[in-house]
């Protein structure tokens, strides 16, 4: 009969440095389809570097493969695991199941990656299993299972995609005499169906059941006998199996995932510790860019709040060497009368300040006094909860009435009394209460608002402050389009009257922007920290990875030996990687948005946005992809032959 594997002259040697050490010497053999055939040798004889040849797990350094007359060493990479996965089933000595995955799922593992579709291949899987007496222990792992069982499910692998050579490496060195005689009852039975069976054995006694028996010794064939007379050879459905083939990357994305997670399920607790780098950093992000997006809105409305028609004039302090006192005294409210005449001004509000003890009955507390006159509140847009505001009969009347901030009502009014009318001493001189304030909160510093006593500008400077000048002058404009010549235009009166150039005007939209920008950076400065958080966590996911890699191996070398490409080696290492990312991600994603809930609670603005989140995430995926790359790549690159040889 036409040889369906041919090997002419082949040898093999292995090279370590200088030193070639020779396996195998001018291998000529040729096997026919449909043969049971038995290669049997002592330990280090070559004969599983011959078997390792004729499934395309290794390339001989000399000499020709045929497989049915076409050359195998034009074959490279993906080729050769088409080759593997439509021609070839191993079964081998230590089964070499995933311990992770149910029998049903190892017997699948071939399929999958020739692309049958899902209730393709569990039909098939089940039947097989059905076949070899396990329909009892499709959800059974490795561990749950016997040794003969074992190797049952490692047949079944073997015949999923059609077998239609099997070889089988020491498949009943492991198991006892009673199911050795079953496995070799079985591959006599595959035989019989049209299988070619090639086993590779040290034990004359399975050997003799073969119905041809090869021996090799010191890497050379040395008898090659026939025991039996062969007969015709039918091989049914093995061509419809074997032309099975779907895409050119493992058919179902979720199955990766579903092997992913199967992976990452088996090792928990370093999963959880891989996870944590990953949702420390993410946490980061979110809470940190969330707390700071809130204090940049908070201060930013408050601002916006105030106008961003508004012109601030306050002494140079420049000119001053930091005096407050000497920098107060270049401006008077009469400056403020004279911005009047401005044609865009609409009102100019002078404002004194004076820490101040302001005491009712038997409690005293520290706070600020502001003299001020009544557009005060049109241009620091606060309202008056209850009561009424200071109006200009009382400016012009020197009138002791005041207007307390929510904080300093609430420390002297303990009971829950009604301010309105209540006397209070402001440095032992008595003001009489006629309006609170509406909370204002925490203004551009870190100073309260609400933390202050409003009395007219005329007596607060007669009986408080003992003094005419005042510290700012805020300026309302009619045409925010001519707010700059405004600007230039009070600049220069101010400039004018006081003979020098001793004071400043400042824009409040300028004032905004600085604080965007300022604020910016400072966003970015805390991003940076947490992304630095995830480049950690990225570091230990691959490190994590490549361990991963070296423990598993062995498990590489079966997928590989079952048709898998380097690159749904590479798919699935990088799946996995990402998988923990986004998972870690998403539980990163939900700390930080808890964390952000907490210090919302606890008194500081927060703010969520959709795109810290959707920046979190996507990092978090970017470094699964990045991160995993390397382990996988080494992963993809390992040799089927020597990943199956390791320990």
């Amino acid at each position: 009969m036409p040889a369906l594997l041919s090997l002419r002259n082949v040898s093999k040697s292995y090279i370590n440095g200088d030193l070639a050490t020779a396996v195998l010497h001018d291998v000529s053999l040729d096997i026919a389809a449909g043969e049971f055939v038995a290669i049997i040798g002592q330990s280090g004889s070559g004969k599983s570097t011959l078997m390792n040849i004729l499934g395309c797990l290794d390339q001989p350094t000399g000499g020709e493969y045929r497989i049915d007359d076409e050359p195998v060493s034009r074959l490279h990479g993906d080729a050769l695991a088409a080759l593997r996965r439509k021609t070839f089933g191993f079964v081998f000595q230590s089964y070499n199941l995933i311990a992770t995955a149910t029998a049903r799922e190892n017997v699948e593992v071939p399929a999958i990656y020739s692309g049958m579709s899902a209730r393709a291949r569990h039909e098939r899987a089940e039947r097989l299993l059905h076949s070899l007496k396990l329909g009892d222990r499709l959800d059974h792992r490795p561990s749950q299972l016997s040794g003969g069982q074992q190797q049952r499910v490692s047949i079944a692998r073997a015949l999923m995609n059609g077998g239609r050579v099997i070889l089988a490496d020491e498949p009943t060195g492991a198991l006892d005499s009673a199911s050795g005689n079953d496995v070799m009852a079985l591959l006599r039975s595959m035989n019989d169906k049209g299988h070619t069976i090639i086993v590779v054995t040290h034990s004359r006694s399975i050997a003799e059941q073969a119905d041809r028996l090869i021996e090799i010794h010191d890497g050379r064939i040395v008898s090659d006998r026939r025991q039996k007379k062969q007969g015709s050879v039918v091989r049914p459905l093995l061509s419809q199996l074997s032309a099975v083939e779907g895409s050119a990357a493992i058919a179902d994305m979720s199955e990766a995932v579903k092997m992913a997670l199967r992976s990452l399920r088996a090792n928990l607790f370093r999963t959880i510790l891989t996870l944590l780098g990953i949702i420390i950093g993410v946490c980061s992000v979110v809470a940190m860019l969330a707390i700071g997006t809130g204090v940049q809105e908070s201060i930013l409305n408050r601002i916006t709040a105030m106008g961003s028609n508004l012109l601030i004039v306050h002494p140079n302090m420049a000119n001053f060497r930091g005096n407050i006192d000497n920098a107060s005294a270049t401006l008077v409210s009469a400056d403020a009368d004279a911005m009047l005449a401005i044609p865009n001004v609409a009102f100019a509000v002078p404002e004194m300040q004076k820490a101040v003890t302001i005491r009712r009955g038997g409690i005293d507390y520290r706070t600020t006094a502001n003299g001020i006159v009544p557009q005060f509140t049109a241009a620091k847009s606060w309202q008056v909860l209850r009561g009424e505001f200071l109006n200009q009969q009382d400016v012009d009347s020197y009138a002791p009435v005041a207007a307390l901030g929510q904080t300093v009502a609430k420390a002297l009014f303990t009971e829950g009394e009604n301010p309105i009318g209540q006397y209070v001493l402001v440095d032992q001189v008595p003001f009489q209460v006629i309006g609170i304030m509406t909370e204002k909160g925490a203004g551009t510093g870190i100073s309260d608002q609400d933390d202050v006593v409003l009395v007219p500008l005329t007596t607060g400077s007669v009986r408080l402050f003992g003094e005419h000048n005042v510290r700012s002058i805020t300026v309302q404009v009619r045409d925010s389009a001519a707010l700059e010549a405004t600007e230039q235009a009070i600049q220069k009166l101010l400039d004018e009257r006081h003979k020098r150039q001793d004071t400043q005007v400042t824009n409040m939209s300028s004032v905004r922007e600085t604080f965007a920008n300022t604020f910016a950076m400072m966003k970015l400065f805390l991003g940076s920290v947490a992304a630095i958080s995830l480049l950690v966590g990225g570091i230990g996911i691959m490190n994590i990875m490549l361990v991963s890699v070296s423990e598993r191996t062995r498990e590489i070398g079966v997928r590989m030996a079952t048709g898998a490409r380097r690159r749904d080696i590479l798919w699935q290492f990088i799946i996995e990687t990402m998988v923990v990312s986004i998972v870690g991600g998403v539980m990163g994603i939900a700390c930080g948005i808890g964390i952000g809930l907490l210090a919302h609670l606890g008194g500081l603005p927060v703010s969520f946005t959709p795109g810290p989140i959707v920046l979190a995430l996507a990092c978090s995926f970017l470094t699964g992809l990045l991160f995993g790359l390397l382990p996988a790549h080494k992963a993809s690159h390992l040799h089927p032959a020597v990943a199956l040889s390791s320990d």
